[in-house]
């Protein structure tokens, strides 16, 4: 149902208006002044104002620029007298959907109403649309379009205005703390703290001392009273990055927050109340070190309430392509240069497909923000990769798996084979792209794909 917010200091007005518009369908509120119509904007999802032009303490032409500044494309009709109409006008040229004189015949309002509400629901839907578009492939700065990113991307959605407790798990560069930061900011804590803290970054005491906090004499250098991260994340996100590395003590002392909602600091006896969500990451398989007794089975259980387990890059690669294009555009500004860069030759995108990639998408990163340092025409080429990134590429091919009596037409038939599917693939079928890929013609491509009997569907 949509809402119609009424604003006039005359009595009878929204009295009136509030019956023709409920009897249509639609839902009214009523303020009898631009100050009373802001609160009500503030609380309530509005999708048309109708507002007099003539009011005391705030007119409104000022209620439609406050409009306005908080939202540019909420409709607002002013109702205006015979003397006011050079203010209507005024109203339009600053963004009023339209005017109607007083007094109105009710047809004409309830078009009038009708339009403007229209025009509001348009607006949203196209206003989601976009959203809907830019979170398709990437969730904040986490890019992916492979089956296994959109699964995470809602498990993202679905958990994040939760308040559970979420353990991430992934090799490290994966991207585990911009996960953490996505459950945080599409969260009801967006406006509170995103606290990160890594565990095996501090011995045991020096992390204890900045986990819980400490009190003033409580050790040989605390000469001041600190406060730990439990106590600045109060009502936002706890990141416990690392978490595998956590202590037999620390263990036992987070499960006490994690159950009970409070602490003390080191040296203290006050007890502290903390409301906060913990996000917990790992580059182990945390069921494997509490099976192997070194990590506590209660509290693994308290952490493992939602389970995230973010891929390694090689096993993702229809997404290089989405990441390549990101960190271009990403560092693109930092280039001392005229030239653009476009993407990656064809040869270069070649050695990423084949490239193992270690160091997931951290490592990708590294070697386009180099790169980009380096290239200099609008394309980045083999030339413009580090030396060990290409090494490790060429060397990747072993012959030991090839049978010493292997024909040499029969090995490079099945070679050129398995390189014209993989091209497919991370092309979902697009000849033009594989052949791109693949450094042919497309209809190279097409003729090797009726010799080998592929079935590509019809995508050119």
């Amino acid at each position: 149902m949509e809402t119609v917010l009424i604003v006039d200091d005359e009595k009878n007005y929204p009295l009136i208006l509030s019956a023709i518009l409920e009897e249509e369908g639609f839902e009214t509120f009523t303020a009898n002044s631009g100050h009373k119509a802001l609160e009500i904007l503030e609380n309530t999802d509005i999708d048309l104002v109708l507002t007099d032009m003539k009011m005391p303490s705030m007119d409104g032409i000022q209620l439609l620029e406050r409009i306005k500044e908080k939202d540019q494309d909420l409709p607002v009709i002013m109702m205006t007298a015979h003397g006011t109409v050079d203010k209507a006008v005024e109203a339009m040229q600053k963004g009023a959907y339209s005017y109607i004189l007083k007094p109105f015949d009710n047809d004409q309002l309830i078009v009038y109403v009708n339009k403007a509400v229209g025009m509001s629901r348009v607006v949203k839907e196209n206003r989601q649309l976009r959203n809907d578009v830019k979170l398709q492939y990437s969730f904040g700065n986490i890019i992916g379009k492979s089956k296994v990113m959109q699964d995470i991307f809602e498990t993202i959605r679905k958990v994040a205005p939760a308040t559970t407790t979420v353990l991430i798990e992934g090799e490290s560069g994966t991207g585990k703390e911009l996960v953490a930061k996505s459950l945080h900011f599409n969260s009801l804590r967006r406006d509170k703290p995103f606290v990160a803290v890594n565990c095996s970054a501090l011995a045991e005491n020096l992390l204890e001392s900045e986990l819980f906090g400490h009190e003033r004499g409580a050790f040989t250098g605390a000469v001041a009273m600190k406060k730990g991260r439990f106590e600045l994340a109060d009502g936002g996100t706890l990141f416990l990055d690392e978490i595998g590395e956590l202590s037999q003590n620390l263990q036992v002392k987070l499960l006490r927050v994690l159950q009970e909602k409070v602490f003390e600091r080191v040296g203290g006896i006050k007890q502290i109340s903390v409301d906060i969500r913990i996000i917990a990451a790992t580059n182990k398989r945390l069921k494997n070190e509490m099976l192997l007794g070194r990590f506590r089975e209660d509290l693994y259980y308290r952490l493992n309430v939602v389970h995230i387990v973010l891929p390694i890059l090689r096993e993702r690669k229809e997404d290089l392509r989405l990441l390549v294009d990101h960190f271009i555009s990403k560092y693109k500004d930092e280039r001392k240069s005229d030239i653009s860069i476009m993407g990656i030759d064809s040869e270069a995108e070649r050695l990423f497909y084949d490239y193992a990639w270690p160091g997931n998408v951290r490592e990708l990163e590294n070697v386009i923000e180099r790169a980009m340092v380096l290239c200099q025409g609008n394309k980045i080429k083999i030339s413009d990769l580090p030396n060990e990134f290409k090494n490790n590429v060429y060397n990747s091919l072993h012959f030991e798996g090839i049978p010493a009596d292997a024909k040499l037409d029969e090995t490079l038939a099945m070679i050129e084979k398995k390189m014209i599917e993989r091209a497919l693939k991370l092309t979902e079928n697009v000849q033009s792209q594989a052949a791109e890929l693949l450094g042919i013609g497309k209809s190279g491509l097409n003729w090797k794909i009726k010799k080998f009997k592929l079935d590509i569907g019809s995508k050119t």
